[in-house]
């Protein structure tokens, strides 16, 4: 069946012994990178199907086609035992098929409903039948089993009720195969297991789903199977009871690591940074703490806890009320960023593309940004010396990048985050803040990350990490500050004793 302009959807059902999905030799390139090579896919009806890779594995381009965003090159996919050729969106749709990606198609100023039916509206006379639509989005949360007012604008929803619609959209859509893109990525704990109550009632209803994350614990609670591609070709595609964690890193990196943590032995000395009493408005309440030479201090917490907003009082980019900080016994002037960078107090954010990063410039931009008097004489930048700064960093933090004119939006998320970090090593800065630092990037560049914040917290630097994975808290922090409601909620000291429990414990009060 070749995709029309508009497709009757194959009759998606395992009755007769095909799968719902199936891709077969799929290859995609683009100018120089051979994306996908001969890669192949099947997912059955009512299945749960990982799909795990590296940055770069070729996940994204493979989704994309099944999506009808790209073409393949070569390959066949089948729908329902079907050939389909998607040209289009529109196609894939038709054929039952939705995705939902980590940034989610939504426009925040309208609302639920209009979202779910967008461009598909029912209307009467040329007036939208408002009261048919809320009707049928009521019944769609309802067979979600959750409560959204159907006429609550996006942008005041959670950002798991905005996932939500997006899944009443694609149910709407009478979808039959759903892909969820990093589904997790900004969810609290107890939203992700809500979330897998939802994708469990629908496999049981015969959906078939394919879950792309880089939380391996997931994979394991809710995947059936799992594929695994390294370098655009799949490694193998396993049962989920057939594998354990250490196999499936080894089969993404194509090498064994000993340890997901990399071990570290700083010598921890004296307080560096010390924050007393700090206050902003209702979200930073009365916030002390001291981080000494060499040490790393996790900061964790549920989502809205306060943790990025002391971050961001501390590097200046919010004005805080009250309180002091001093770095090495010096008092930083609170709310100006010109001075903690003076201070040399670096802050990795959590969102490296809107906030870290100048995705339209090249990565030899980025990288001078924060450097230009340092790289520039009489007010012009010496490119030679700003590039020859940058592969001395590309070399050591093994930034993966053709050359340095490379846009910065071209890179995958670890190499964005390691050209950040390499902008703020060139600063020569003493206290490294890293919020959210393995946020969105796989688990071979996380243990890279994991070993440049061992090594800077081994040139005594003084390390805050802040971060929702409970795992990476507890195996790379000395010290655990744990916030709730814009407040210090408790300390955890004996970190290698300590459980996940611990800290939700202190996190949810």
């Amino acid at each position: 069946m070749v995709a029309s302009a508009h497709p009757e959807p194959p009759e998606l059902s395992a009755a007769n012994g095909n799968a719902l999905l199936e891709m077969r030799g799929i290859s995609k390139s683009f100018p120089g990178v051979q994306a996908l090579r001969g890669v192949d896919l099947e997912l059955k009806a009512g299945e749960v199907l990982a799909v795990l890779g590296e940055n770069g594995a070729g996940k994204s381009t493979l989704i994309k086609m099944l999506g009808g965003a790209h073409r393949p090159d070569s390959g066949t996919i089948y729908v329902a035992g079907e050939v389909v050729h998607f040209h289009q969106p529109q196609h894939a749709q038709r054929c039952g098929i939705s995705i939902i990606y980590q940034e989610f198609n939504l426009v925040p100023g309208l609302s639920a409903r209009e979202n779910i039916f967008l461009g598909r509206e029912k209307s009467r006379y040329g007036l939208v039948r408002a009261e048919e639509e809320a009707r049928r989005a009521r019944a769609l949360f309802a067979r979600l089993g959750v409560d959204i007012d159907p006429e609550a604008p996006c942008r005041s929803l959670s950002v798991a009720q905005q996932q939500l619609v997006e899944i009443a959209k694609a149910l709407s859509l009478d979808a039959r195969i759903l892909v969820l893109d990093e589904p997790s990525a900004t969810l609290t704990p107890p939203e992700v297991e809500n979330l897998f109550v939802v994708l469990r009632e629908l496999r049981t209803r015969g959906l078939g789903l394919i879950y792309i994350s880089h939380r391996l614990e997931e994979i394991f609670q809710l995947a059936d199977r799992v594929m695994v591609l390294r370098d655009g070709q799949s490694v193998g595609t396993r049962r989920i009871n057939e594998v354990n964690r250490a196999q499936l890193i080894e089969m993404m990196v194509g090498r064994k690591l000993d340890q997901e943590f990399p071990r570290r032995s700083a010598e921890i000395g004296e307080d560096r940074l010390v924050v007393k009493n700090l206050c902003r408005r209702k979200k930073v309440r009365n916030v002390s703490f001291a981080i000494r030479r060499g040490e790393v201090v996790g900061l964790t917490g549920l989502v809205g806890a306060g943790r990025t907003e002391v971050a961001r009082c501390l590097f200046g980019a919010d004005r805080s009320d009250s309180g002091t900080v001093e770095l090495d016994g010096q008092l930083i002037p609170l709310g100006d960023p010109r001075a903690a960078i003076r201070a040399r107090i670096a802050l990795l954010t959590e969102d490296r593309k809107g906030q870290g990063l100048v995705l339209g410039h090249t990565v030899r931009e980025n990288f001078g940004l924060p450097n230009l008097g340092r790289l520039s004489r009489y007010g012009v930048v010496n490119e030679e010396v700003e590039r020859n700064a940058l592969q001395g960093y590309i070399r050591s933090l093994r930034i993966r990048v053709p050359n340095t004119e490379q846009l910065a939006r071209n890179l995958s998320g670890g190499n964005q985050q390691k050209v950040v970090l390499a902008k703020w090593l060139q600063r020569e800065c003493e206290v490294v803040i890293f919020d959210e630092p393995t946020r969105g990037i796989d688990v071979g560049a996380k243990f890279e990350v994991y070993q440049l914040i061992n090594e800077l917290a081994g040139q005594g630097k003084a390390i805050l990490m802040i971060s929702s994975d409970l795992p990476e808290v507890l195996g790379m922090s000395d010290r655990v500050l744990v916030m709730r409601a814009g407040r210090i909620a408790g300390e955890i000291r004996d970190v290698p004793n300590a459980r996940q429990e611990d800290i939700m414990h202190l996190a949810v009060g």
